[in-house]
């Protein structure tokens, strides 16, 4: 018989073992996001597992997210691309679910939304607006020939341009570039608290890589490693980086690091379909696999649309994006907490 039970200090180690080994499971079921999120944005979590004959099948990571913009909602999980139940038996994936709707209803959230890989209700609604990008990796000459011809040539013009690459154990580089790139974007940044907890929490499986130019720091990259893959997720460069390519540099080095250390999987990360980013991607070589976030409805009579671009944002973006750099890092933090 398949029982529910929640996460507690004496089962996180089980818990992250059967997430090393549960092939649905990723590196945001890690029960490590638990304590990074709850202590750096305030929000509740809920964090449940399956059990049977005394072993864990089945884990759901739940984030109750309370905002006066983007209303109330219980996500799995909210700042990561993926989520929702990994399990390895129907019988398990079937009681988290119920056990996730039921706690929907009774926290009185507009909806419950979950970021599966694959659809596992085919009865819930359902948004196909991202696509995640993930391939094996080679050598340094297959990783190139898999790449298109331009981005090819743009990789070795950055390779000209006379970089240099970093692993940083410090925070300053990275933050300062990060929070200029999304200022730019018009994107509140998170705190230097939340980058800082990443790094406590996931110790060796987060690494920062800042990429220099000329002895200054231009683009950076906090990326996170899982069984055999590394996930380059938090970055960015300053404006003159795309001039330098430098982010095609940043990448390019992680991909030959990631190679050398016999790692077999490059997970790029998900991006809007038919975006810019979208295409950046396809441009290395990345095949697009749609992602499906499904949804239950509990307050809300439609899916939410909190993404950027929605035209109710525009103004704000633009806004954001003429603010200091200074004023945007003290604000980022309050808002960027709700952008779940």
């Amino acid at each position: 018989m398949v029982v529910i039970k929640t996460l507690d200090l004496n089962t996180q180690d089980r818990w992250d073992q059967f997430v090393e080994t549960c092939e649905e499971a990723t590196f945001f079921h890690r029960a490590g996001w638990k304590s990074v999120i709850e202590s750096t944005t305030g929000h509740t979590s809920y964090y449940f597992y399956a059990e049977q004959d005394g072993q864990i099948c089945g884990v759901l990571p739940l984030v109750e997210v309370k905002s006066l913009l983007f209303g109330h909602s219980l996500v799995s999980t909210p700042f990561c691309v993926y989520g929702g139940v990994a399990s390895i038996s129907d019988a398990a994936t079937v009681k988290l679910l119920d056990h996730a709707k039921t706690l929907a209803e009774t926290l009185g959230v507009d909806y419950l939304e979950l970021r599966h890989r694959q659809a596992k209700s085919p009865d819930w609604l359902a948004k196909h607006k991202h696509a995640t990008f993930r391939r094996p990796l080679s050598n340094d000459a297959g990783n190139l020939q898999a790449m298109k011809r331009k981005q090819r040539a743009v990789i070795r013009q950055a390779i000209s341009n006379e970089h240099t690459a970093t692993i940083e154990t410090g925070l300053d580089q990275f933050f300062h570039v990060y929070s200029t790139s999304v200022r730019n974007l018009g994107t509140p940044v998170f705190s230097r608290r939340f980058f800082q907890a990443l790094q406590a929490v996931f110790k060796h499986d987060c690494e920062v890589l800042t990429i220099h130019h000329q002895g200054r720091p231009v683009s950076s990259l906090m990326s996170f490693y899982f069984r055999d893959e590394v996930l380059p997720y938090y970055g960015g460069g300053l404006p003159d980086s795309r001039n330098l390519k430098s982010m095609d540099f940043m990448y390019w080095n992680l991909m030959q690091r990631t190679t050398a250390r016999g790692l077999a999987t490059f997970d790029f990360g998900r991006s809007k379909i038919d975006s810019g980013p979208y295409h950046y991607k396809r441009h290395w070589g990345f095949k697009p696999e749609p992602l499906c976030y499904e949804y239950h409805l509990v307050k809300a009579t439609k899916l939410p649309d909190n993404s950027p671009n929605n035209p109710k944002y525009r103004y704000f973006i633009k806004l954001w994006q003429h603010l200091p750099l200074g004023l945007s890092q003290q604000l980022g933090p309050y808002l960027s907490k709700n952008l779940a």
